[in-house]
């Protein structure tokens, strides 16, 4: 039996074996070697070539990942190490870098108690490091750092044995200060990272060789030894002497709490249901033997398996003809295969126990973030809150007419597989839209349709998502049926931007229902909104908030579901250019209804309530939001005008310019409509020197002298009439 079957064997042992079982992943800015990482530690643990550890990228199975160079998958594996004799399964999850694929970030880290933070050695920490750290911690996911590409600080920066100490020392520090700032007291302090303790690594992923404090005194190897090594270019000896997967597996057995201990901290953060019912106490111990409690936190088609669901499983054991539920749907799914991950490969068992990552086929409701229970009506786990938003968008069709049926079938297994992705069939145009988080993030989406369903399409060029906002606080405005029996008087103005931020954070979830009103009402008056008004909160849609702030109206209560559906429908196509709205407090002050219920349904209300509520909108004076991207642009100096006019040409703002070792360093805001090849021009003014990163800065109000000129664009566009309709038109 070859060593990968022998480790497959051992890995199906361990499985029922909670206390053995360490669920880690990776994590980290674009390039910084996440994957040449994983490589390393499934090649140590006998699971493909050593030879080829680093160099094959095992855990870029997609085509496109290989022809890239980066992650754009979370995959994972699963393997056997030992330390001190005794025998550990590892589940490891290779997560994207890319800030196109935050959201593959955010629901791997659901299935994880302890993640390696990696940093390069030259560039330190990166915006995207700090991303994926708050990520991690809002998880309540233990943090590890890996300190990468030591030997091309050594051989590029030429620098002594002491500077480099003292480079591994700030970012140790940069580290522990985001853990400081992020986490509640005291884990802020017990999970600081220490290179005492073996919860700070350093080495190259490239090279197979890695150190710690603890192997250090094990195996003799000082910092020193480290130093020379690199200098006289003998990193294979290095890779011998102390190898990667050893150091770094180690520390994961070492620091990464099994499921039944790491499972008491997470489930209070991740679930909000009542910790003392059964399946509170369930998933709190990770108990085998209670009701099944899945999260799926990614989606794979297999060619012949079909949809396979790969998740976490916090309570219970996962059985192959098993009937399960998934929360919002009624129908049972029943489970068809149960498989551990290694890389590409499933490999098939009878069962699954609470602890593990398993991949379950048959769930063929399940997108990625729902909830699996043996339960029908679970409390499902807390909504994943994503760091960014979808704000390009194409329009895509299909290319043959007799392929328009399938185009629907896979945009909605699309969909399944990546909820960072928005999309919206056009019934009157027949056009789908398809929305990301940037060009990238479509581009992939594009090859999927084509090679992995096999169907052709043609996409419109990229077109940005705006959103609709409003100026100052206006109103009352009556909006009337169209027969005129039913009036409605709303007054609008911008919602509190602790509001705004605490829907952003996911301190408020804007797409529950809200069941308990005084709950809500205290949340919001202590993100700044007034006490009695927070009390009239009716429903959220986006981040706009409905208040009704009327008193004993006749007949309003029956018709409020109306109204609510209305305000919904109104949020999402905004009296300006018909986008989403976003930041309005809207407040029904006064109705006046008819008494037969036949002269209030939807075709009266819902018309009047639509027109008092963009009428107040005209009042305010409407703004058009555009998405904003933060730009990081590491340069030469002699290079740094060229970069910084290359940016300013796109309407960037320059927030900052500083010094980076030999490199510049210029940190930009600009707007995402300027930023549509960026990456070449870049490249050419820079002569190909510059390296850059972006990430998602939310939206800001357009300038003035642009607005009008865009929102006649995106009108024309969507087959609207070029000019926007006045507060006259609504009270018509």
């Amino acid at each position: 039996m070859g060593r990968k079957e022998d480790n497959i064997k051992k890995a199906t042992l361990l499985m029922s074996k909670p206390e053995s079982i360490r669920n880690i992943g990776t994590a980290a800015h674009i390039d910084h070697g996440k994957t040449t990482f994983s490589d390393n530690l499934v090649a140590g643990a006998g699971m493909m070539s050593e030879e080829l550890a680093g160099k094959q990228r095992f855990m870029d199975f997609d085509e496109q990942e290989a022809a890239r160079g980066i992650t754009i998958n979370a995959a994972n594996a699963s393997m056997v190490h030992s330390v001190g004799g005794k025998e550990y399964l590892l589940n490891l999850i290779d997560t994207p870098g890319h800030v196109d694929f935050g959201g593959d970030v955010t629901r791997a880290m659901r299935a994880l108690d302890g993640v390696y933070i990696l940093t390069c050695a030259v560039e330190g920490m990166m915006p995207q490091t700090e991303t994926v750290i708050r990520q991690a911690l809002k998880e309540r996911v233990r943090p590890m750092l890996f300190v990468n590409k030591v030997d091309r600080m050594i051989n590029e920066l030429q620098i002594t044995q002491e500077a480099m100490i003292e480079k591994f020392s700030k970012i140790v520090a940069e580290v522990n200060k985001r853990i400081f700032d992020i986490l509640p007291a005291p884990l802020n302090k017990e999970w600081q990272v220490k290179i005492e303790d073996g919860t700070v690594a350093f080495g190259s992923a490239y090279h197979n060789w890695a150190i710690s404090a603890p192997f250090m005194k094990k195996s003799g190897i000082t910092f020193k030894d480290v130093f020379n090594y690199l200098k006289e270019g003998k990193s294979k000896e290095l890779s011998k002497k102390s190898p990667l997967h050893e150091v770094i597996l180690d520390m994961a057995i070492n620091h990464t709490p099994n499921p039944l201990i790491a499972q008491k901290r997470r489930i209070p953060v991740i679930w909000k249901g009542d910790l003392e019912s059964d399946i509170g106490k369930q998933m709190l111990s990770c108990d085998k033997d209670g009701e099944v409690s899945l999260m799926v936190n990614k989606i794979i088609v297999d060619p012949h398996a079909g949809e396979v669901a790969i998740g976490r499983l916090f309570s219970g054991t996962v059985k192959r003809g098993q009937t399960l539920y998934i929360s919002g749907i009624s129908n049972p799914q029943r489970v068809q295969t149960v498989a551990l991950s290694v890389g590409a490969d499933r490999i098939p068992v009878d069962e699954c126990c609470a602890g593990n990552i398993v991949a379950v086929s048959g769930l063929r409701d399940a997108v990625a973030g729902s909830t699996v229970s043996s339960l029908k009506d679970m409390e499902p786990f807390e909504k994943m809150t994503h760091y960014s938003e979808p704000v390009v968008t194409k329009a895509i069709e299909a290319k043959h007419m007799k392929d328009l049926p399938k185009l629907v079938e896979v945009l909605r297994s699309v969909a399944k597989a990546d909820p960072s992705l928005n999309i919206e069939i056009n019934n009157d145009t027949g056009e789908h839209l398809l929305s990301g988080m940037g060009e990238l993030h479509l581009e992939i989406t594009e090859y999927r349709i084509l090679n992995d369903h096999g169907v052709e399409i043609i996409s419109s060029a990229p077109i940005v998502v705006y959103q609709e906002g409003i100026k100052k606080k206006a109103g009352p405005f009556e909006g009337k049926s169209p027969n005129k029996h039913n009036k409605f008087y709303f007054e609008v103005e911008p919602l509190e931007q602790g509001v705004i931020d605490a829907i952003k954070r996911g301190d408020i979830d804007p797409g529950a229902k809200i069941k308990d009103p005084k709950a809500t009402a205290k949340i919001l008056s202590d993100f700044g909104m007034d006490k009695e008004e927070a009390k009239g909160i009716v429903a959220f849609k986006n981040n706009n908030v409905l208040i009704d702030t009327t008193k004993g109206i006749q007949y309003l209560h029956e018709t409020m579901e109306l109204v609510k559906q209305s305000f919904e429908e109104s949020m999402a196509h905004g009296p300006l250019a018909s986008e989403k709205v976003a930041g309005v407090k809207i407040r029904l002050m006064d109705a006046k209804l008819h008494e037969d219920t036949i002269h209030r349904g939807p075709a009266q209300v819902i018309p009047a309530v639509r027109q008092g509520i963009y009428g107040a909108m005209c009042l305010a004076g409407r703004a058009l939001r555009e998405p904003m991207q933060k730009v990081f642009i590491s340069v030469p100096q002699d290079y740094m005008g060229d970069a910084v006019r290359e940016v300013q040409s796109r309407r960037g703002i320059i927030l900052d310019m500083g010094q980076e070792d030999i490199n510049a360093t210029v940190s930009a805001k600009c707007p995402v409509s300027e930023m549509f090849g960026f990456a070449s021009a870049i490249r050419g003014a820079t002569q190909g020197r510059a390296l850059w990163s972006t990430e998602n800065a939310g939206f800001e109000q357009m300038p003035n002298e642009l607005q009008d000129k865009v929102v006649k664009e995106i009108r024309v566009r969507k087959g609207l009439n070029p000019e926007p309709y006045d507060a006259g038109y609504y009270s018509a």
